[in-house]
């Protein structure tokens, strides 16, 4: 499909004689009787060449009948100045095998300019189980960069550990009150797992608080990394924010800035000057008690981040942070960081229903869902699909029911079944029978067959788009339009032991390909029965 539109791009190029400043669009009609494609091409050159689009199209239509030959049916002039492409069959049989040829590369990036790409995400406090809202974070950001890397980048994922300051301590001091059959202190961890963590540590509750603390927090880490490699989470590295202490890279960085004329003293504390970076106040980083703020460590643990040289940074944050980007890029600027090379993704919160109605879940008497109870409900495959199916810019609502039922209404099932029913018909067909796209009667391709080639060719354009706006859900609903497009024409063309049979084996191993690298982009299994 890239080509044709290049096609498109070239002969507009012809008829202006010189390149198009805008890029045209290149879409479906609305209607298959309209044609294939269609372009809006003629219609820009016509302020450029005062000439009517209607006319302009009509030659258009002539430049692309002379490039594409035997590929292009016809080419009509609609409405305003559209130019409609009606593709030959021959289109259809070469583009199939193109894809074929590409093997798994088919859909993969090629950008001019790969990036080193650093994705944080994740990153839940130490002191309790992964919860559903974190959940969402880790099946985003761990579908995100799988598509980054399809997409031609270099990914690097990383988690940023919690594991200093006043809620840590107050974490140790809720374990060692458990363990003295006391109430936690105000503001404390009062979770049922807090009981069973001082169970296992604190013995009769005698252990020093902050030696209580890091073994609290060794132990939900360790937990926490057996819950996403459950939920097939890849994570390279879990950065300590602890580390920045001990090693004092924040008083370090802190003097830095000073230095550069970001930091001013006042009233004995400590102030980023981000006002003048583009946020609406300046903002503390160390209080008159000396005592250093979250955010100090922050911008330490970014200073580290920049130091390592990749070509952009993407930050995964909860839906309570939109207040944090103006001050985290005031403060990546301070540190001598391109704006353009940061970007802050706010993840939405999540909706557990059960008949419509929101539902506790919990195995730990209703403090929280958490994800390892979500895939003891639904499994690892539904809660992936569910928790990425709608943008991470929007509240999400998981139908539980929905989730678990195995019926045509679950998309997931919906997916994974069309997936299954190929390969159970490649099964039957045998691997004498698979190879390149083979020869077709001289009856028209079927309609249905038609409609699912053109999907199938769009798969670079979707990875690509999904890419640039980070956005994983559309592999969703493309895997879920790939699946009803296969289905149709399952149901319309009888596959095997027909004079077409080789070029509809061909084109059930390319959708079954399709699919499956849609779903393991998702993180999602591609079931060869079910």
């Amino acid at each position: 499909m890239s080509e044709l539109f290049a096609a498109v791009r070239a002969a507009a190029a012809l008829v202006r004689g010189g390149e198009l400043a805008q890029a045209p669009t290149f879409e479906r009609p609305p209607r298959p009787e309209m044609g294939d494609y269609s372009t809006n091409a003629a219609m820009l050159l016509a302020p450029m060449l005062a000439e009517p689009p209607c006319d302009i199209a009509e030659r258009l239509g002539e430049a692309l009948t002379a490039s594409l030959g035997p590929a292009l049916d016809r080419a009509e002039v609609a409405g305003p100045g559209f130019l409609n492409l009606h593709m030959a069959d021959r289109w259809y049989l070469d583009s199939l095998g193109t894809a074929l040829e590409a093997g798994n590369e088919w859909g993969a990036g090629r950008p001019s300019r790969p990036e080193r790409v650093l994705v944080e995400f994740v990153s839940a406090n130490p002191t309790g189980p992964i919860t559903v809202a974190a959940g969402r974070h880790a099946a985003y950001g761990d579908a995100l960069c799988r598509i980054l890397a399809f997409a031609g980048h270099a990914v690097e994922r990383e988690y940023y550990v919690n594991d200093h300051g006043s809620q840590v301590r107050l974490f140790g001091e809720s374990i060692r009150a458990r363990a003295l059959g006391e109430e936690p202190p105000e503001g404390g961890y009062h979770g049922a797992y807090v009981a069973e963590l001082a169970g296992r540590i604190a013995e009769d509750g005698s252990a020093d608080v902050d030696d209580l603390a890091r073994r609290g927090v060794a132990s939900m880490l360790e937990q926490a990394e057996a819950t996403l490699r459950r939920f097939r989470v890849q994570v390279d590295r879990f950065f300590s924010e602890r580390t920045l202490h001990e090693e004092n890279a924040i008083a370090r960085d802190l003097d830095m800035l000073e230095e550069r004329g970001h930091v001013y003293r006042h009233e004995e504390a400590v102030w980023l000057r981000s006002t003048t970076l583009g946020d609406d106040k300046d903002r503390v980083l160390m209080r008159s008690s000396g005592e250093l703020t979250y955010f100090a460590a922050d911008i330490a643990y970014h200073a580290d981040k920049l130091a390592r040289g990749y070509d952009r940074a993407i930050d995964v944050l909860g839906a309570d942070h939109h207040g944090y980007v103006a001050r985290m890029r005031a403060a990546w600027q301070a540190l001598g960081g391109d704006p353009d090379r940061i970007e802050f993704l706010i993840m939405q919160l999540v909706n557990l229903l059960e008949g419509g109605e929101r539902v506790q879940m919990s195995k730990r008497e209703g403090e929280f869902v958490s994800l390892d109870d979500l895939v003891d409900d639904i499994g690892v495959d539904a809660a992936r699909w569910f928790l990425l199916q709608r943008s991470h810019e929007t509240t999400l609502d998981v139908d539980l029911a929905l989730a678990r039922s195995q019926s045509q209404d679950n998309p997931v099932y919906y997916v994974q079944y069309a997936h299954a029913r190929i390969a159970s018909i490649l099964r039957r067909a045998g691997e004498h029978k698979l190879g390149e796209v083979g020869p077709v009667t001289g009856a028209p391709l079927h309609p249905s067959a038609r409609l699912l080639v053109k999907r199938l060719l769009e798969l670079p354009a979707e990875v690509e788009e999904a890419a640039a706006r980070r956005a994983p859900h559309r592999l969703t609903v493309y895997a879920h339009e790939t699946a009803q497009d296969f289905s149709a024409f399952y149901r319309d063309c009888k596959v095997l032991d027909t004079p077409d049979e080789h070029f509809r084996l061909a084109l059930c191993v390319e959708a079954k390909a399709v699919i499956a690298r849609c779903l393991d982009l998702l993180g999602v299994e591609a079931p060869e029965e079910m």
